[in-house]
């Protein structure tokens, strides 16, 4: 699993940092193959000026998995609010990709709905 991180208008401190690690690491926990070499995951940080005070930190994550895209963005006050609701919004695209692209998963969910 390669993590990039971008980060423009702010830093986020030390203990922040280890935050968004853990964060992504247990999104990671839902799909083995987020964690294969081919898989990248990019978390891109943005603070500007909003007329809007709790839209002032932009979040987006990007999951470049085999076979897919998975993305989710959020705006919020603070950054780790806004990390936060991305991997609320990237958990159930996790599932769901899981179930498509894991061979047993598959014939388990397709033989319970008889198809």
């Amino acid at each position: 699993m390669n993590v990039q991180h971008f980060e423009q208008g702010f830093a986020y401190s030390d203990a922040q940092l280890i935050i968004v690690a853990r964060k992504i690491g247990k999104l990671a926990t839902y799909c083995k193959r987020m964690k294969d070499e081919s898989s990248v995951i990019r978390v891109e940080s943005d603070r500007r000026a909003t007329k809007k005070d709790r839209d002032e930190v932009k979040v987006m994550i990007t999951l470049d998995l085999p076979n897919a895209v998975l993305r989710a963005e959020s705006r919020r006050k603070d950054p780790v609010e806004a990390l936060d609701r991305c991997i609320e919004k990237l958990e159930p695209q996790v599932k769901r990709y899981k179930e498509k692209h894991t061979p047993s998963l598959r014939s388990r969910v397709e033989r319970r709905h008889g198809k």
